[in-house]
């Protein structure tokens, strides 16, 4: 193996101090107990607890849960069902379904939001929760497909044919067979969609309404006000959380691949 070089050394620390710091800066923050974000004034936990009592926040946070569940969820789905069709079948119109699923991948999401905004007020539909739910489905979907995809243009397709020759009927083939083998890249789908959603701030501006306020919307109206410590919680938690999903998925993908790994025998 070969040793890493100075320069590559510093390479990566100069990386990692880029996309980390100021995630670190926010999180030790956090704990800030002076009112101005950028003075320090010792370790407190008062800003949790302030955090607790703010109700408009604490709303907002469990609204972009439900919507980036719900919404990674469909997105999962749905991404899944166009990655087998892209992989599996040839039919007339492929070329055109493949752009339009890809498409929101280059699409600027103000072009996105906007379009989907003015689908629905054309239809006459109220824009809140629901609303918000399509647009992140429409947005996350294609990073579903796009992942999935990948993991099924190396599929052994043989174990399939297999099970069906011994009497297997496809759709029993497909959930014992072929989801299994390609569980990781459904959720790693999952994951992604579910951390676009609760991101996303400029689609959910354009799809939102009354009573309808995600946590990026709630934390933008707030910061053009100035940055409040409650802030630097609030996100701190979300990053603990995305960062504990993560840690746990790669383990369980990890374990998964223990368990098909034979144990070598001497």
């Amino acid at each position: 193996m070969r040793r890493m070089s100075f320069t590559n050394l510093v390479a990566l620390a100069l990386g990692l101090a880029f996309l980390y710091a100021p995630i670190t800066i926010l999180v030790v923050y956090s704990f800030n107990a002076s009112r101005l974000v950028t003075i320090w004034g010792g370790w407190s936990m008062r800003w949790y607890m302030a955090l607790v009592e703010d109700q408009a926040m604490i709303n907002a946070a469990l609204a972009s849960l439900g919507i980036a569940t719900a919404s990674a969820a469909l997105a999962t789905v749905l991404g899944t069902m166009a990655a087998l069709a892209l992989t599996r079948f040839g039919f007339r119109g492929r070329l055109p379904f493949a752009a339009m699923t890809y498409a929101p991948l280059v699409m600027p999401e103000v072009i996105t939001g906007l379009s989907l905004l003015l689908l629905f007020v054309a239809i006459d539909l109220d824009r809140g929760f629901f609303t918000i739910i399509i647009a992140h489905t429409t947005l996350t979907t294609c990073f579903v497909t796009v992942i999935v995809q990948s993991r099924l243009i190396g599929f052994d397709r043989s174990l399939e044919e297999a099970a069906m020759d011994l009497g297997c009927p496809p759709a029993r083939t497909f959930f014992t067979i072929t989801l299994p083998l390609i569980i990781p890249a459904v959720v790693a789908g999952f994951l992604l969609a579910f951390s676009l959603s609760l991101d996303d701030l400029v689609i959910a501006s354009f799809t939102t309404g009354p009573g309808a306020t995600t946590l990026p919307i709630r934390i933008y109206s707030e910061v053009r006000l100035g940055v409040k410590p409650e802030i630097n919680a609030v996100c701190t938690i979300f990053i603990a959380v995305i960062a504990t999903a993560v840690i746990t998925a790669s383990l369980a993908g990890k374990s998964r691949e223990r368990e098909r790994t034979p144990p070598l025998t001497t």
